[in-house]
């Protein structure tokens, strides 16, 4: 259990005197220390729904004890490693400052949409200066902690709390001079006792991106979960939950989506329980007309889990009955040839543990840059199931 210093005074997290006192600290911007390590290490407050919560501040997971609640993972470890300090620079106020590799602006009359942003080379690289916005999906699960989980959480994740957590993270980043909560749309919850008011809210967050005449107009970037996709007269329509209207994808970009994302669009298909969630780009025409310009997407478990195969949803499954928190780890910009660990047990004891899945394609190169990812955290225990061995080995 934690326990913060706020204000030289210390309290449990669990006591009536700190959530008592979290609304004025949060009017007050006033930082919470965790006393999990000395120095202590700074947290911010977010406030999720009517609830007032103490969170880390971005990228500071590590600098926890592994005991503690709010330690995360070596972001070494992972698709984000190489982006720090180029696509992702931590500012002297805690907040993240992000280089994106995608535009925000839409000039003259609709084109074809930009392909979705991926590595295309075969080889063990990646491209750090900027976020594609698959990376950009990525960042903002990892950052809203939406990677974790414990046992005791199922049936308490659902739309409306990845929506809380995910505009948290935006709210503490920014590109371009702009904060992202700015330029980032995620759609409520539908409750039909409140239908006139989601409507307001959602009219005066995209009244930027409607078409006022021919010239540059502004995009804004979605989060949704789809809900299916169907044909169109020319193209395709997107059709996201909590949404009224679709949104339109042409031809050419609908192809080159599921060139790039059929091993997605395929996990997704295969099972009722799973969720396909979309980024994009999009803005909306002079008549009304919502269309993506560019997309990515990313399927997730039942609990919001990310996945990139059936392997590391096998060892998800496994986790998943565990009460010992479970860290998915991300891709970024990282191409599907190299290594990064796939779930972290971070409370494992001796050591926090790192998990690795080594597909059956893997080569003398995946397996020099498995070892050498193994190499720069000595202190973490791997675990590696090398698939073309044949079962998962024993869960530590």
């Amino acid at each position: 259990m934690r326990t913060f210093l706020i204000s030289e005074q210390t309290y449990d997290e669990s006591s009536p005197e700190l959530r008592a006192l979290l609304p004025q600290a949060y009017e007050q911007q006033i930082r919470p220390m965790c006393m999990c390590k000395e120095p202590a290490v700074a947290m911010y407050i977010a406030r999720l729904d009517d609830q007032f919560v103490v969170k880390r501040m971005p990228l500071s997971g590590r600098a926890h004890d592994p005991v503690c609640p709010s330690y995360a993972p070596p972001y070494e470890l992972s698709g984000l490693g190489p982006l720090i300090g180029n696509a992702i620079q931590i500012e002297a106020s805690g907040k993240a400052d992000l280089k994106l590799d995608f535009s925000l602006t839409k000039r003259g009359p609709r084109t074809a949409a930009a392909p979705p942003t991926e590595a295309p080379e075969s080889g063990i690289r990646s491209e750090p200066r900027k976020l594609s916005l698959k990376a950009m999906l990525h960042y903002l699960w990892d950052a809203g902690e939406l990677t974790e989980w414990r046992a005791a959480w199922a049936g308490r994740r659902g739309w409306g709390r990845v929506r809380a957590s995910l505009l948290d993270a935006a709210s503490q980043m920014s590109a371009r001079g702009s904060p992202i909560s700015d330029m980032l749309y995620v759609p409520e919850v539908f409750q039909s006792d409140d239908k006139d008011g989601i409507a307001a809210r959602r009219a005066a967050a995209l009244k930027d991106v409607k078409a006022t005449g021919s010239g540059s107009r502004k995009l804004m970037v979605m989060v949704a979960e789809v809900k299916e996709f169907s044909p169109a007269r020319e193209g395709q329509k997107m059709v996201v939950r909590h949404m009224p209207f679709p949104l339109m994808i042409e031809e050419g970009a609908w192809r080159r989506l599921t060139a790039s994302y059929n091993n997605e669009l395929e996990l997704w298909r295969s099972s009722e329980t799973f969720h396909l969630i979309a980024i994009a780009t999009f803005g909306i025409s002079a008549a009304g007309i919502a269309a993506v310009e560019e997309l990515a997407l990313m399927v997730v478990t039942e609990h919001w889990l990310p996945f990139e195969d059936i392997h590391e949803l096998r060892l998800l499954k496994k986790l998943g009955h565990l009460n010992r928190k479970t860290v998915k780890g991300l891709r970024f910009n990282l191409p599907r040839s190299a290594p990064m660990v796939s779930v972290m047990l971070p409370e494992q004891k001796p050591a926090p543990v790192a998990m690795f899945i080594v597909p059956p394609n893997a080569d003398e190169q995946y397996e020099r840059a498995l070892a050498d990812l193994i190499e720069t955290r000595s202190e973490i225990t791997p675990w590696i199931w090398r698939v073309a061995d044949g079962e998962m080995p024993k869960l530590p």
